[in-house]
């Protein structure tokens, strides 16, 4: 009988020379029961990148207002979501995990991890170690940088790997805006709504941020100006989320020769009083009716996975506002999910990170 220490040893020796890949998307519920629900809101956003206020106030505002008050409200939307396997964010990532280590081969261990709850960046982490893995790229499925989805997947990733013995060689995906891959994904799910049906306008709806979340990422604090800064991406705000938002949509518009005057990009799910970057998506479908805008293509860009924020927020929710505002028709394009396309793209981004 083979001893632990000796089985460890060869289990080490096998993975000599392996890499280690380790995709991260921002997480899910591990029900859509509303105590599930608040422990995952309660670990989101008590994260200081995503609500960039002081500690005290932001844990008052989180565990004493949003959490409790929120929670039941999110779970019935959770409910409406959820599909008998469970979320489809992490049906989505469990599929992409297994399709991305085939395509990869045995020279990879790939893990699928969560910044927030099930499974943990810990975790993931911890098989690497186990396995004795000295390369390690990490992958957010984040098109567009943010400090409060890409940055804190960094700063995670660095907590915990800060604690090890042995310090493994790291390398980062920042961003994948321009990847032409990515792009193409989403043109051939738009295609196939154009070819069924004439659309008067194509919106690009984006995740929200807080504006002082963007001005405090212009180090210079001299470029942004949440305006026209962002009409095309540079050196000089290349990390701006905002710019990288304007960027994708151009390339979108472009591959699909959207004629200008035809198209709009926008920000969504804003959350308090405080200004968020701009303009708001629910404010632009409620004036589109009465410029004669009577069928709309939406895309959601941010997103990889679709989740709450694409088939609920923009796929219902919105469709709903714009058909009581006058709209006639609206169709969202599904994010990249499991996509042939996309295990591609992410097999780029791991050989070239």
């Amino acid at each position: 009988m083979i001893s632990p220490v000796l089985e460890s040893a060869v289990s080490t020796q096998q993975n000599l020379g392996k890499t280690g890949v380790l995709i991260v998307n921002l997480g899910t519920p591990d029900s859509p029961n509303t105590p599930d629900v608040r422990k995952y809101l309660r670990e989101f956003l008590m994260d200081g990148r995503v609500i960039d206020i002081p500690y005290l106030q932001r844990f008052m505002l989180v565990n004493l207002i949003i959490a409790p008050f929120r929670a039941p409200k999110s779970a019935k939307v959770y409910k409406e979501l959820w599909l008998p396997e469970g979320s489809p964010l992490k049906i989505y990532g469990e599929s992409v995990e297994k399709l991305l280590q085939e395509s990869l081969g045995e020279k990879y261990v790939v893990k699928l991890a969560m910044r927030y709850q099930n499974p943990s960046i810990e975790v993931g982490l911890a098989a690497f170690q186990k396995m004795g893995l000295t390369e390690i790229v990490v992958v957010p499925f984040f098109p567009q940088y943010a400090s409060a989805s890409t940055g804190s997947v960094y700063e995670e990733v660095m907590r915990i790997l800060a604690k090890w013995q042995v310090m493994p060689q790291l390398r980062f995906v920042n961003q994948f805006v321009k990847h032409p891959k990515f792009i193409e994904g989403f043109v051939q799910n738009a295609k196939k709504y154009i070819a069924k049906h004439e659309y008067d306008f194509f919106l690009f709806s984006y995740h929200g941020l807080p504006e002082r979340q963007i001005l405090k990422g212009d180090v210079t604090q001299k470029v942004c100006q949440l305006g026209e800064c962002c009409g095309s991406l540079h050196a000089m705000n290349q990390h701006c989320y905002r710019a990288q938002c304007f960027e994708t949509t151009r390339l979108l518009v472009k591959a699909l020769n959207i004629p200008e005057g035809k198209y709009m990009t926008s920000f969504q799910s804003r959350l308090g009083k405080t200004p968020w970057v701009q303009p708001y998506t629910d404010d632009v479908i409620k004036e589109l009716p009465g410029k004669g805008i009577k069928s709309v293509l939406a895309f959601s860009p941010a997103f990889v996975s679709d989740c709450l924020e694409t088939t609920i927020e923009v796929g219902e929710e919105y469709k709903e506002l714009f058909e009581e505002s006058g709209g006639k028709h609206w169709q969202l394009v599904e994010s990249l999910n499991d996509s042939p396309i996309w295990i591609e793209t992410l097999v780029d981004l791991v050989k070239n990170a």
